[in-house]
């Protein structure tokens, strides 16, 4: 079994290649059961958790990913989540490679999750992006969607100015711009697109501050009580989820506005599966806006384990 570490992940796994790989995962489905998650108990001040998620597509891969969670890491050097995938091949079963999940995998396919949303959502000539969160995923996302659309600018927003700033600093590419801002409306309102990857627990982006014909993309508020974007934003704009059948009820930016009646099910416009079957249209007019909320799928992860398997088998079967 061939184990493969986080930087040969990030040598093989390039945005362009992962999006195009997504968008035809997601035309042609996979069987992903539901998560499990259960609690570990710790002797330190939180338990902590272990998630599994696994996804197959039949006589051709099965994965699983295997992701602990523990609370205390936060006042040491580890991180709170790690983890590893494995992939096992369709026909025999028989385990093909180990792989660092969480550091890479998962931040890689849930980034390329998102361009591909943008791929039908943003408008074709989006050249300006706002990115609101400064954590590991930030950097991830700035790189996914410049693989779908011509970013010439980006700003960073965080509630703490330093990691705006020093987040801006390690993006390098010719002809590009980012940098750092600390007038969260301002950027909001000149933004073609608006990413938010965050932890926040109450609203962040206002509908009063939207434009037409922008994009937003929210990858925080992954649980219920999370919110990132207030239910204006969902009023105004047409909405897209990643999956239907666990978005409404996990992510708080959806999950609340139903059960306020603010969204109804019916209001949801699509899902990248429908999208990438061509049941769903996406962005229908110049001057629309659009809202995409994720919150992950096995899907995506079992598409980017396989692509990279592919590559770096491929690479050592060439040395």
């Amino acid at each position: 079994m061939r184990t493969v570490s986080g930087a040969e992940l990030r040598s093989v796994l390039h945005h362009r290649m992962l999006v195009e790989r997504l968008r035809q995962t997601f035309r042609a489905g996979v069987e992903s059961p539901p998560a499990h998650r259960h609690r570990v108990e710790t002797y330190g001040a939180s338990d902590a958790a272990l998630l599994l998620a696994p996804a197959w597509q039949v006589n051709q891969a099965i994965g699983l990913r295997i992701d602990t969670v523990f609370p205390d890491n936060a006042g040491s050097d580890l991180p709170r989540t790690q983890g590893v995938y494995l992939l096992v091949d369709g026909k025999t079963g028989v385990p093909q490679v180990l792989m660092d999940s969480s550091a890479t995998l998962g931040r890689r396919s849930g980034a390329a999750s998102s361009a591909l949303a943008a791929s039908y959502l943003a408008r074709p000539d989006a050249d300006r992006m706002l990115m609101v969160g400064t954590g590991p995923l930030a950097l991830e996302l700035v790189e996914a969607h410049t693989a779908v659309r011509p970013l010439r600018h980006v700003l960073v927003w965080g509630r703490d100015p330093q990691k705006a700033r020093k987040l801006a600093t390690r993006f390098h590419r010719p002809k590009f711009r980012i940098e750092a801002t600390a007038d969260l409306e301002g950027a909001v309102r000149g933004a073609d697109i608006v990413v938010c990857a965050t932890a926040s627990r109450s609203p962040l982006i206002r509908g009063d501050w939207l434009q037409p014909g922008q994009h937003l993309d929210l990858l925080g508020g992954v649980t219920p009580e999370m919110r990132e974007v207030d239910d204006e934003c969902i009023r105004r704009a047409r909405v897209f989820v990643d999956c239907r059948d666990r978005t409404p009820t996990e992510a708080g930016d959806i999950a609340q506005p139903v059960a306020s009646g603010v969204l109804t099910a019916d209001d949801i416009a699509g899902d990248l599966f429908e999208l990438g079957r061509g049941e769903r249209a996406g962005r229908r007019f110049y001057d629309q806006i659009t809202l995409f909320k994720s919150v992950g799928t096995a899907l995506a992860d079992l598409c980017a384990a396989r692509l990279a398997t592919e590559m770096v088998l491929h690479n050592d079967s060439i040395r």
